[in-house]
């Protein structure tokens, strides 16, 4: 029995090490992507209070659509995994191309719906120096939704074959870039008009440009990859893999959507009690997306591990591979709580000077602190389904928990209850456990051999 247990845990220990080989670039890179955002406001909030609430509104309602483009890209990596595991290398490729497709044309869909969208921030209803900034800012950022999109694509891809690095480094060079054009831009410097937020959103957009242009260059080529036919071609249409695509990729897009739709909706419903509250949100969730991306990381890593490990029929492994993947990211998010109660108040005083922002902000970090172990097991929980290609039920657990229980609840505590913004975000909290245990008894339920 020893000698049993002893296995089984040099097993896991081993598996723990494989997903944090995979998980660390990506979530690195993942870091990297969130953290231009944490520029972006701590240089906007340099320029006061209205435009940190203005960046806050807009980055809600821009990724609200963008996810569904982003969902749609995460049907490449645990397709591209399964083949892998059966060893179908010239698969990974059309895989590529037909999802690369699939995402150029969705992309410019999303585009025209954020252009639309940008003209209804005047109904919801916001403080009117932040509606006027938002409008131009989202028209702005609409332009950076093809490249963002694309480039997720061929990131999908390097991550399902286990070659993380490449976008990592894109990523965390595209930072560097993105604070140089927010500095020219945003405070007018080197010659160029002073832009102000609007800076902010033509350095981010030309950003994703450059780091998408970088990552195509470097898939077509590189010598190693050639085994897997990456070179775009739109000659040969397949029709059955396209719906393969998009029967993964649509309840994937819409269960972010699900996501950032609640998260949005709970920033509009913040932004009812004002432009402090709003402003603090901001801060709150720029701080809660670093620890979330940290998990997506792991998230992706364990779609792409169990995914294989699905393609070569090895359903202990799947299970193990999902599991060390649960263990990993709980131990992380739970370091991050820890983290977010400590540094509760001085965080906050780095992104503005406004002592009553950073009062709000230092209140939302403790409800932030308290549902990172959820986020992690919802996070985690979905990316080691995604492996499996199980998507539709989980699409409607995320419905349920989400809207039938986080917004309710939100509104419930913030505004009957009367707690403000704590109640709002004691909604999420409330959402987002019930979805983490709901995942985590399916996956379990699913393996077991």
């Amino acid at each position: 029995m020893i000698i049993k247990y002893t296995k089984l845990l040099i097993s896991y220990r081993q598996h723990i090490k494989e997903t944090i080989k995979l998980a660390f670039p990506i979530s690195v890179g993942q870091l990297g992507h969130i953290m231009m955002g944490v520029v972006d406001s701590v240089m906007v909030g340099k320029i006061g209070s209205a435009p940190l609430a203005a960046a806050s509104l807009v980055n809600g309602l821009f990724f609200l659509i963008v996810v569904l483009g982003f969902g749609m890209t995460l049907a490449i990596a645990p397709l591209i995994a399964i083949s892998k595991g059966e060893n179908n290398p010239s698969e990974c490729g059309r895989i590529l191309n037909h999802g690369v497709l699939v995402n150029l044309i969705f992309s410019i869909i999303l585009m025209i719906l954020v252009i639309i969208l940008s003209y209804f921030i005047p109904s919801l209803n916001q403080p009117p120096e932040v509606t006027e900034l938002s409008i131009s800012y989202l028209q702005i950022l609409s332009l950076s939704i093809m490249p963002f999109i694309i480039f997720s694509c061929y990131r999908q891809f390097l991550e399902a074959l286990a070659i993380p690095n490449p976008p990592m480094w894109i990523a965390l060079a595209a930072n560097i870039l993105n604070a140089f054009l927010n500095w020219v831009l945003i405070f007018g410097n080197l010659g160029f008009p002073q832009l102000g937020l609007d800076g902010a959103g033509f350095a981010t957009t030309l950003t994703r440009w450059t780091m998408m242009l970088f990552l195509i260059y470097f898939v077509l080529k590189n010598e190693k990859l050639k085994d897997f036919f990456p070179k775009i071609n739109f000659n040969k249409i397949d029709r059955a893999l396209i719906k393969k695509i998009t029967n993964v990729g649509i309840p994937s897009g819409f269960q972010y959507f699900l996501e950032v739709g609640a998260f949005s909706f709970a920033t509009i419903m913040v932004g009812w009690l004002g432009k402090i509250p709003l402003a603090a949100n901001q801060i709150a969730l720029n701080l809660a997306s670093i620890s979330y991306m940290v998990i997506l990381g792991i998230s992706f890593a364990g779609t792409v591990r169990v995914g294989t490990a699905f393609g070569e029929k090895n359903f202990v492994k799947v299970r193990r591979s999902g599991f060390s993947a649960i263990v990993l990211s709980t131990s992380i998010m739970f370091c991050s709580g820890i983290i977010l109660i400590l540094f509760r108040k001085l965080i906050p005083s780095i992104y503005i000077d406004d002592n009553d922002v950073i009062a709000v902000a230092s209140n939302l970090l403790i409800i932030a602190a308290m549902f990172q172990i959820s986020d992690g097991l919802q996070a985690t929980g979905i990316g080691i389904l995604r492996g499996l290609t199980d998507v539709r039920i989980p699409l409607f657990l995320s419905f349920g928990a989400y809207w039938l229980l986080g917004i309710p609840s939100g509104y419930l505590f913030g505004f009957i209850l009367n707690f403000g913004a704590v109640g709002v975000w004691l909604g999420s909290f409330v959402g987002l456990t019930s979805l983490g245990v709901i995942l985590l008894i399916r996956f379990n339920r699913n393996t077991k051999i």
